[in-house]
């Protein structure tokens, strides 16, 4: 498909600069599997941030979604480097690719962990509802994969697979915090006659998870077709 040929193409460009840093990690002794480790603990990192950023901060403060955001795609960084230290340095494993895929799906739950948390305390009780439907179709995304590949089939289509759904996370993370520090995390946008507003600062955040919400389910949908498609023929 074309998208995939698109993926491919600029995960080779990001590869010929991150593969200098890749050839330090494994000079200095990373193994694939430490630096999966090391993503799996940025990501409790993430969850902590947002928790007490639900804590400490105010309805107003949106400087933790910010740095939560930052902290989402240097995480992400790491989720595409184990696989290319294992390439590099010639570490490839059966094990460390189930061990790769177990933590990422460890990370990303415990990443939404602490953007529900922070949402329902701070009291986007909607919003909070389209983050657990966005986790539970990113769960599905990967398992309809996973599973259609146990039955011989290989079922990589659709949109908002993990990178990007990590980098539409941190962007529009760091985009909310960084709007609410000029226009301020309570600005609002009210249309009078409906007595109703339709956009606030955290938008910013929650719209792209909304939309997160829609096209992972979409895209487990796809692929459970698919793989009916491909079974139905054999």
């Amino acid at each position: 498909m074309a998208q995939d040929r698109i993926r491919d193409k600029l995960q080779k460009s990001i590869y010929v600069v991150i593969n200098p840093f890749v050839k330090g990690l494994i000079r200095i002794g990373f193994t694939p599997n430490l630096v999966t480790i090391t993503g799996l603990v940025l990501n409790v990192g993430v969850a902590i941030v947002f928790i007490k950023g639900a804590e400490e901060g105010n309805r107003g403060d949106l400087s933790y979604v910010g740095w939560a955001g930052a902290l989402i795609l240097f995480a992400g960084l790491f989720d595409m480097l184990d696989g290319q230290v294992a390439r590099l340095g010639n570490m490839s494993s059966k094990f460390g690719a189930l061990f790769d895929s177990v933590l990422d799906r460890y990370s990303e739950l415990i990443m939404f962990l602490g953007i529900c948390y922070y949402l329902i305390a701070k009291h986007y009780f909607i919003s909070s509802l389209s983050a657990f439907i966005a986790m539970i179709g990113s769960m599905m995304v990967s398992y309809t994969r996973a599973r259609s590949e146990g039955l011989g089939i290989e079922n990589k289509g659709g949109v908002m697979q993990r990178p990007e759904r990590v980098v539409m996370t941190g962007l529009s993370a760091i985009a909310c915090g960084i709007t609410a520090h000029f226009i301020g995390g309570d600005y609002k946008f009210y249309v009078s006659f409906l007595n109703f507003h339709l956009f606030e600062t955290m938008t910013i955040f929650t719209l792209p998870l909304s939309i997160m919400a829609i096209l992972t389910n979409i895209t487990a949908i796809k692929r459970l077709m698919h793989a009916k498609k491909e079974l139905d023929g054999k």
